[in-house]
């Protein structure tokens, strides 16, 4: 199969990736291509283990949504001639390629699940790097789904009865094509986006985010905390990263975040995390770089000690004015 040769180039991967239902996702007959399979045998292989497969992982299409990405191709033949099945395939979202990794065994399928993964992760960046020429509102959703399609990784991985597969993919460090995005969270290395989004679920009445450049995706890694938990950013918004259509948007797509902005006063340089603040639960983290940057350069976000030496400090932010957004 010259597929299968070729397999490493994500740029061919993208083009069989597609939009349907406001998602990405990829036919079950090219994933068969790039594994090896048939598309019989491997659509048995998924029912054999249909447990990892709930619906947003995997959906059967529409007559609609086949001719669809039947046109795309530059297609014109009907349902049941050529090599399409006169049976309406099955696609499978992001959560539901990286799940398959865990069904589908062996050389070649860990080789093939590196490139899968690159080439997801390629479009990733290509939505963040393309903030200037979309709307903020479509950009917000897409940075949402971003997060939570990492969270759900992370899910899949920690119920993986056999790991060692996908960790060697999802972990490659090696490889220089692969844009990293970890950070040291406690002497251990972690997904930027699941640090973050951990310590805010741990949250159980407050979270104090101290850091003077902020950003859309601030935002967007403070969705995980729970609605009954106050959230105050403390910053100066240097830069003018984080701006008043930001945090609108993100508020009537999360409407019970309880949210709000103090200034920092210009006497910060370093950024901290205080979880629960003077309470049985507290605890603090120094991090070493701003969230809206997580992952995309080497730092650590450390857990301290002796909380009661930042007491006072965050005394004094309390006191601090209100933080206009522009």
């Amino acid at each position: 199969m010259q597929i299968l040769a070729n397999i490493k180039s994500s740029d061919r991967i993208k083009d069989l990736i597609y939009t349907v239902r406001g998602v990405k996702v990829m036919l079950d007959s090219d994933l068969a291509y790039i594994y090896g399979y048939t598309t019989k045998t491997l659509n048995q292989q998924v029912k054999n283990n249909i447990a990892k497969f709930d619906d947003d992982f995997r959906f059967q299409l529409t007559k609609e949504e086949y001719h669809q990405i039947l046109r795309s191709k530059n297609l014109t033949i009907e349902l049941g001639q050529g090599k399409f099945s006169k049976y309406l395939p099955y696609v499978f979202t992001e959560q539901g390629v990286y799940m398959l990794m865990t069904v589908l065994k062996g050389e070649l399928a860990t080789r093939q699940s590196k490139a899968l993964v690159r080439a997801f992760k390629e479009m990733k960046d290509l939505i963040i790097d393309s903030r200037s020429l979309i709307g903020q509102s479509e950009l917000l959703q897409l940075s949402v789904q971003t997060t939570q399609n990492t969270s759900d990784i992370a899910e899949i991985k920690a119920n993986m009865v056999t790991k060692a597969d996908l960790a060697k993919v999802v972990h490659d460090f090696t490889d220089p094509n692969t844009r990293r995005e970890y950070l040291i969270l406690n002497g251990e290395s972690v997904e930027a986006n699941i640090a973050y989004s951990g310590i805010y679920k741990a949250a159980k009445k407050s979270i104090f985010v101290i850091d003077n450049y902020i950003g859309l995706k601030t935002l967007v890694l403070l969705k995980e905390a729970s609605a009954s938990v106050q959230i105050t950013i403390f910053s100066d918004n240097i830069g003018r990263g984080l701006h008043q259509y930001d945090f609108d948007d993100f508020h009537k797509q999360y409407p019970s975040i309880n949210l709000n902005f103090r200034k920092t006063c210009g006497i910060y340089h370093d950024r901290y995390i205080v979880v629960d603040y003077n309470t049985g639960t507290e605890r603090i983290f120094h991090c070493g770089a701003s969230s809206k940057d997580a992952g995309n350069k080497v730092t650590t976000i450390t857990e301290v000690s002796d909380r009661q030496v930042y007491h006072p400090i965050v005394d004094a932010l309390l006191l601090n004015p209100v933080l206009p957004l522009n």
